[in-house]
């Protein structure tokens, strides 16, 4: 097969001229402007990748059996021994309907447990529209539905917007309204909003509302996210050091309560073990850590959690074993 170049015709000089600097940056502007922005998810995961760092600590001895019934049915059994929470024993259920919409997800998706007091969470989930998806969540606590939460998510090409609706009652007219917008700015510049408004008799005044603004940038291996509102300041960094190494940065104040908490934490991925390790230090000097280790070939998930609180002279160890 002969060159391209050596058939064409040739040209005066003996060879192409190279493109000058400002041909090359052009030619990159556009290309990144004609990319098209992505949606930029719900505000409710703006400092997602930053919570997953996080270890989530357990007390006492555990023991959690998955059984998948069939392709759409999935059960749960698990009994916990601890001495500061409910010991016993709690069922979970898992129904996931045959709407596919990609290949992972699919809907209806209805989730609930019970504890061992008979108290039920229950939560559904149900995209209506390929741009429009419902969650519903609810308590009932002592025969008595104590919270009810329904939440809508609108999802266009670079933007959501959600609306959510908590425990409305008609009768004493109170209940909570929040709004979210999140605007895909670049496709690596995030910019949105929070209004949350209660109203009702317990409410001072009737009526409060509190306004936050949220923003984010994300970079392959980076992501800085914040919100700021009259409540307090949310920031959090999250970065991916290497394959095996994610670090977690996040500064929460409370400008009523007046407090401060930074939190470190990390979380380190040995895939050839398969072992995931979570720990965390924070400026209230308490010290947590999750081990996670698969016993192959086995369907079995060891699981041990330890927390430390050096003021408080405090201890909690947690054990757990996951089947299936």
């Amino acid at each position: 097969m002969g060159n391209v170049l050596a058939a064409s015709k040739p040209i005066a000089g003996g060879s192409l001229p190279p493109p000058s600097p400002a041909e090359t940056v052009k030619i990159s502007a556009v290309s990144d402007t004609e990319k098209p922005l992505e949606n930029p998810g719900t505000l409710e995961e703006l400092h997602k990748k930053c919570k997953d760092v996080m270890p989530a600590n357990f007390e006492g001895a555990k023991l959690m059996i998955n059984k998948g019934l069939s392709n759409h049915f999935q059960v749960s059994h698990t009994i916990n021994l601890t001495s500061t929470n409910t010991s016993g024993y709690r069922f979970g259920a898992t129904y996931v309907g045959t709407k596919q919409t990609s290949p992972t997800e699919a809907f209806p998706v209805i989730l609930g447990d019970i504890d061992p007091a008979g108290n039920l969470n229950a939560n559904v989930i149900h995209q209506l529209a390929p741009n429009v998806r419902c969650k519903f969540a609810s308590q009932i606590q002592n025969n008595k539905v104590t919270a009810a939460q329904l939440t809508t998510d609108y999802k266009g090409q670079d933007f959501t917007a959600t609306l959510t609706a908590g425990n409305p009652n008609i009768i004493n007219n109170s209940g909570v309204l929040v709004a979210h917008y999140l605007q895909s700015v670049t496709n690596q510049l995030s910019l949105g909003g929070e209004l949350a408004y209660q109203y009702g008799m317990a409410v001072p005044g009737g009526q409060i509302a509190i306004v936050s603004a949220a923003a984010r940038y994300s970079t392959e291996l980076s992501t800085w996210s914040g919100t700021i509102g009259l409540a307090g300041i949310h920031l959090c960094y999250y970065q991916k050091a290497s394959e095996q190494l994610q670090l977690g940065i996040e500064v929460e104040t409370n400008f009523r309560m007046q407090e401060a908490v930074a939190t470190i934490g990390y979380q380190i991925d040995l895939p050839k073990s398969e072992l995931i390790f979570r720990g965390m230090v924070d400026s209230n000097w308490s010290v947590a850590a999750v081990l996670e280790k698969k016993l192959q070939p086995l369907p079995f998930t060891f699981a041990l959690s330890g927390i430390l609180n050096h003021t408080k002279n405090q201890f909690r160890l947690g054990c757990g074993l996951i089947i299936g």
